[in-house]
């Protein structure tokens, strides 16, 4: 299968585009830069230059293309405040890569997050894969991809845990975490702790990502989940083990000067099952979870 990767140079993309080669696919990846196109390159991809801006591009590389793997995101706007933009800039990229699907029934995979089950108002219990929401930040996203499978495309949509952890992580929520316990001289966690995350390893939602392109039926919402939600005091905890400094709560009200755009994202509960996607694709985590990846020391080197 010739596949088109979108965000192929990044964290994730760097696990995905090998997993799809070494499965015997070919792999193009989306570049915007001669930074990542040497990047795509040296995983043994093609790179083709474009941007999520780049509507035409998408469209007919999508057109060209077997499949389509969509992980690029605008966080550059997201970590400027700028969530409203950040979201349409990616609705207004899927769309063009559905226009360049319709009635073909190739594969498109999207890439959503599990926090927007806690943010959608699922509480008391994990959130599964049948839990959808009308409209909201993402939402939107993870709904157009769901509905083209009415427009004979075989979509589907990866909920991402918030915490994808692995050696390959250089910008994700972890290492903004770390960051700020080596910031503060402590690791904190808000109010009594209890709060959970889901984690997955990067290289376990790798595969994810090449059984939803293979064989997710359309329409289908998946899991990359492998902890099902990590208490954040022990994500602290693991933290100030490793950097050996202390272990503290601090109050809502001082989240957001200890963890910066992250405050709010730090205290919410978002336990999730991947039960239906494990059933559904044969997916089995086989990687470190979140605390004992931590505890390997990688992510607390110089």
């Amino acid at each position: 299968m010739r596949v088109l990767v979108t965000g192929a140079s990044g964290h994730l993309g760097s696990a995905v585009v090998p997993k799809l080669l070494s499965a015997g696919h070919q792999v193009v990846g989306l570049a915007r830069s001669d930074t990542s196109a040497t990047a795509i390159e040296k995983l043994g991809a093609q790179a083709h230059r474009g941007d999520l801006s780049d509507f035409d591009v998408l469209r007919e590389e999508a057109s060209a293309a077997d499949g389509v793997i969509h992980l690029a995101f605008r966080h550059d706007l997201m970590l400027d405040g700028d969530l409203a933009g950040a979201a349409q800039a990616d609705l207004d990229a899927l769309t063009a890569l559905a226009d360049g699907l319709d009635g073909s029934g190739k594969p498109l995979v999207g890439t959503s997050g599990t926090a927007m089950l806690a943010m959608g108002g699922i509480v008391g219990r994990p959130g599964t894969e049948r839990d959808t929401f009308p409209s909201g930040y993402r939402i939107d996203a993870e709904n157009l991809v769901a509905g083209l499978a009415a427009r004979g495309v075989r979509s589907s949509i990866v909920r991402l845990a918030p915490t994808v952890h692995s050696s390959l992580d250089r910008y994700g929520f972890i290492t903004t975490i770390i960051a700020a316990a080596r910031r503060n001289g402590y690791a904190a966690y808000v109010g009594d702790g209890t709060n959970r995350w889901p984690a997955v390893h990067t290289l376990d939602a790798a595969e994810l990502y090449r059984l939803a392109l293979e064989k997710a039926p359309a329409g289908t919402h998946l899991h990359a989940a492998a902890d099902e939600g990590v208490p954040f005091r022990q994500i602290a905890e693991a933290i100030g083990r490793n950097l050996d400094i202390p272990v503290r709560s601090i109050s809502s009200d001082e989240a957001n000067e200890y963890f910066g755009f992250l405050g709010s994202f730090a205290q919410i509960d978002n336990p999730t099952s991947s039960a239906i996607t494990r059933e559904l694709l044969g997916w089995t985590p086989t990687h470190p979870g979140l605390i004992a990846d931590l505890d390997e020391g990688h992510y607390f080197q110089a």
